[in-house]
């Protein structure tokens, strides 16, 4: 088994899951230093990274099966990082699959997401949902993921033996998410005003989704596309049912869009200032009012996956907080 994004928030849930049913594990990782829990679990780690197909062809060699987690998650992002993001969620699919296509992998997981639909303006949505080509872009984010959702598509029409996963909002102890930092904060009494209370998400525990993806990759019929996501939600009302659970009073106020994308001109000193990142235009964006609904429908029905409940969920970052641990 061949794993990248091992080091990340889901992958190294899913390295467990594969080395506790038994699985031999070959993790790809850039940064050595971060690969100690891989190491612990017994997975063999190669350091590398997405830039060179021809090496990762013969980094692939002796493994059947892959798992294709590695990814930039980033928005409000500068111009000066688009690239980056360029690099990793789109060529760097297309060099990993195109080994694995090469390698003659018997089966591929490629994670992609449910923000590739688009803003589904209200509506939940299912694998079959095509997105408006007319709308814009949201965020570099979202345009990369579409893209390289494609990308894996067009791989499997070749001939690879692929599966798609796409995980809604992803979160659990630990999460290094802005919605996990924003989380964390209500649970640290920190978080005074919500930005954006009406985005529209689908969260799936870290655990449900690890799950999910060593599903699809058993039972997942190459070609086909599977959601991993709970119910839909708005960040509002997410926060508080954290705040309910955890006895925190959610915040009085929220920050208005309006006054963020005013400011989105000097986003370079305002962001940080306010604890958002620079493009304050982009988070704007795709975050306003948006929503990146999708039902997980096909995965219970062909799968029988089911993700827990919301406030189950939520229950596990109560332990984590209460200990001092942080959640970032």
């Amino acid at each position: 088994m061949f794993l990248t994004g091992g080091t990340g928030f889901l992958g190294s849930a899913v390295a467990r899951l594969l080395v506790e049913r038994g699985d031999s594990v070959k993790a790809l990782v850039r940064d050595p230093s971060r690969a100690g829990r891989l190491r612990e679990l017994g997975c063999e780690v190669v350091e590398g990274d997405l830039s060179d197909e021809g090496a990762l062809v013969a980094a692939l060699r002796g493994c059947t099966a892959l798992v294709h987690g590695a990814g930039l998650y980033a928005v409000g992002v500068p111009d000066s990082r688009r690239d980056d993001l360029v690099d990793t969620n789109v060529r760097g699919t297309e060099r990993m699959l195109g080994a694995a296509l090469t390698a003659g992998i018997h089966k591929a997981v490629h994670v992609s997401s449910v923000v590739v639909f688009g803003d589904t303006a209200g509506r939940v949505v299912d694998e079959t949902w095509t997105r408006d080509p007319a709308l814009p872009w949201s965020s570099v984010y979202e345009e990369t993921k579409a893209v390289a959702h494609g990308r894996a598509q067009d791989l499997s029409a070749r001939g690879l033996p692929l599966s798609i996963v796409q995980p809604g909002l992803v979160y659990g102890p630990g999460d290094p998410s802005d919605v996990g930092q924003l989380l964390q904060h209500l649970l640290d009494g920190r978080l005074n005003a919500l930005p954006f209370p009406e985005l529209g998400v689908v969260p799936v525990h870290r655990d449900d989704a690890a799950e999910g993806v060593v599903a699809v990759l058993d039972k997942g019929v190459p070609g086909e596309s599977y959601v991993l996501a709970g119910d839909p939600v708005r960040l509002r009302d997410l926060v508080a049912a954290l705040a309910e659970l955890s006895g925190r009073r959610p915040p009085r106020f929220t920050v208005p869009s309006a006054l963020l994308k005013a400011l989105s001109p000097l986003g370079a000193i305002a962001g940080p200032a306010l604890g958002l990142p620079p493009n304050l235009a982009e988070l704007v964006r795709c975050s306003h009012g948006v929503t990146f609904w999708a039902s997980s429908d096909k995965a219970a029905r062909e799968l029988g996956w089911h993700p827990r409940s919301l406030s189950d969920g939520l229950r596990s970052l109560l332990a984590p907080a209460t200990s001092g641990a942080s959640v970032s």
